[in-house]
């Protein structure tokens, strides 16, 4: 009965979730008659022939290599400092480190500090942005904050997940023998999760790209200020050599990222969803990663006891392994100090200002401002509540299905020579064929998500009106980028036992694909568009900005009219819809495991 109902899971939580798709397709209008607005298709047109020659001056090459450099430096600020908020915070808010001081067993402190670091992260970027816009300016402070906070309470509650799914034998077995919890933590549950919560900072660091160009739109400089500038004076031509430039930001980041994981044995950059035993047992992908981190000497100390001495390399390819990670390690840590120095001294932010009493005094301004709370907004906010809900399952939709179906051309193990859809070597014509497919997907998913979802917002506002619907495709053109790439690497560590076994008894690509890929896929598919879920509710904020309806545009009107009043009830509002789709996420991916 409980392996039918873990078979059946995926199609049950995706019927529900189709039937919301249709109700929202219904109720954004997709069937009305003036849908389009047919007087800016060429205005469409011209954007997108302008691709085909940014321009290319010397003045604007420089003003996109001090854009690029800011808006680099802003990521590595924010996510310096949203790793060290969340390498502390994930310590004190996982259960496993109460339960190791022996505090479990009186009031459940974890569990307070992570409800109550759920608003932080429930807050888009853009409006803390926001927020501080009206506290210091658009300094650079204002950017590096936006993208530490939200980041940080995230990160937090990541690295604390990381931290309690990690197998605890070694750390009991520390603890039994007197070891004090600080120092059992550090010989062995920390060097088990230390590649799990490397991989994640650095897909932490991917995000704060894309922020950082999200928070240069409204003011804080960088690539994202000047393709706003250039979209609004309707210079094409050089929205697209800001957006290339982001692009190579961005893929540079992407690709840097890939080869680290690879180099130190982590599949993938963000795990979902992984079937776990009772007894917490290592994924292969975390085996992979213990494996290989035990294979580096400067560190497997803490994979024994204090009083355990250092192994001994069994072999020449033992001691190549452990000297290649060992360079590999040191040679990033080198190359992060260098770019961390680099960008605080570049961003030049003053952090005094953060006690500064000139900002103590604004903020208390803020507070007295939004009391009494505006209640009389309240038959308006469940309006635009609805749309709210409608836009994040839209865009969902829209991001889940087409991130799965270009997942499987970007993935490798699918279309090059010898993969399941191209098992044989084709001559170089094939050849030439199947890279060709695989880097068209990747430049289309990497293009999508390196592009901000409000600059695609006011590309689709050139054909459709104001509403939901714009705001839906721009976050759905955003998402499906982000997960195609997520999915792809799904694909790509794939267990290929049962798929070799398939291909041996001479079964075609086309039914492997069929009943032995989609099957095995499938449930992480779903895992990932429900944790994007969650994401494009935060996200209908960054669209509401530019026209595209719901929450964000009502809170985008409050904080330009200084109106805190009805800003602290319309808040409120958005941080109970994104709790509610958060649980709805949850219970749902817990369904699919």
């Amino acid at each position: 009965m409980q392996g039918g109902l873990r078979w059946n899971a995926p199609f049950g939580v995706g019927a529900v979730f189709a039937s919301a798709i249709v109700l929202a397709f219904l109720a954004a209008g997709v069937l009305q008659p003036d849908l389009l607005n047919w007087g800016g298709i060429p205005q469409l047109g011209r954007f997108f022939v302008a691709s085909l020659r940014p321009e290319m001056s010397w003045e604007i090459l420089a003003i996109t290599w001090d854009a690029t450099r800011l808006t680099f430096a802003y990521a590595v600020c924010g996510t310096c400092l949203s790793v060290l908020l969340g390498t502390v915070g994930g310590l004190f808010c996982s259960e496993v480190w109460w339960a190791a001081i022996g505090k479990l067993a009186g009031f459940p402190f974890f569990r307070f500090v992570r409800a109550l670091l759920a608003i932080p992260r429930s807050i888009h970027e853009l409006i803390w942005g926001l927020l501080f816009v009206n506290l210091w300016g658009t300094e650079s402070l204002t950017a590096v904050l936006a993208i530490a906070i939200p980041f940080g309470a995230i990160t937090t509650k990541v690295f604390a997940e990381i931290l309690d799914e990690t197998p605890r034998q070694p750390l009991y077995a520390l603890l039994n023998s007197g070891t004090p919890p600080l120092s059992a933590f550090c010989y062995s549950l920390l060097p088990q999760a230390w590649l799990n919560l490397l991989s994640y900072g650095f897909y932490r660091f991917e995000c704060a790209i894309r922020s950082a160009a999200v928070l240069g739109m409204i003011g804080a400089g960088g690539l994202g200020y000047q393709i706003l500038l250039s979209l609004q004076s309707l210079r094409y031509e050089q929205v697209w050599t800001f957006i290339y430039a982001l692009l190579l930001l961005n893929g540079l980041v992407d690709f840097a990222s890939a080869w680290l994981r690879r180099q130190l044995g982590c599949a993938s950059r963000l795990d979902l969803n992984l079937p776990q035993s009772i007894g917490r047992k290592l994924t292969i992908a975390q085996r992979s990663c213990k494996n290989r981190f035990q294979n580096f000497q400067p560190f497997s100390f803490a994979l024994t006891t204090p009083h355990t001495p250092h192994p001994i390399p069994q072999s020449t390819e033992l001691w190549l392994i452990r000297l290649k990670t060992a360079v590999s390690t040191y040679l990033l840590l080198i190359v992060c100090l260098v770019l961390i120095g680099f960008s605080f001294w570049y961003v030049d932010a003053d952090f005094s200002q953060m006690w500064a009493t000139k900002t103590w005094r604004l903020l208390g301004e803020m507070v007295q401002a939004s009391l009494p709370p505006d209640l009389s907004i309240l038959p308006q906010l469940v309006r635009l509540s609805l749309q709210t809900i409608v836009m994040s399952v839209l865009a969902i939709a829209l991001a889940g299905i087409g991130g799965m179906v270009l997942s499987f051309p970007a993935a490798y193990t699918i279309v090059l020579p010898g993969g399941l859809l191209n098992p044989t070597a084709g001559g170089w014509l094939g050849m030439v064929l199947s890279w060709s497919v695989l880097l068209l997907t990747r430049f289309l998913l990497l293009l999508s998500r390196a592009v901000p979802a409000p600059v695609w917002a006011l590309v689709v506002l050139f054909v459709l009106f104001p509403g939901i619907l714009p705001g839906a495709i721009a976050l759905g053109i955003h998402n499906f980028g982000i997960l195609g790439r997520l999915k792809a690497e799904v694909v790509e560590n794939l267990d290929e036992r049962p798929l070799t076994a398939l291909k041996a008894q001479g079964v075609p690509g086309a039914l492997i694909f069929l009943y032995g890929v989609l099957p095995l896929t499938l449930p992480r598919f779903l895992a990932y568009d429900l944790y994007r879920w969650e994401v494009c509710m935060r996200e209908t904020a960054i669209v509401g900005i530019v026209g595209a309806g719901g929450l964000g545009y009502l809170m985008n009107e409050q904080l330009s009219s200084f109106d805190y009043q009805g800003l602290i009830v319309t808040l409120t509002c958005f941080l109970a819809l994104t709790f509610g789709i958060d649980w709805l996420s949850a219970i749902a991916r817990r369904a699919l495991r």
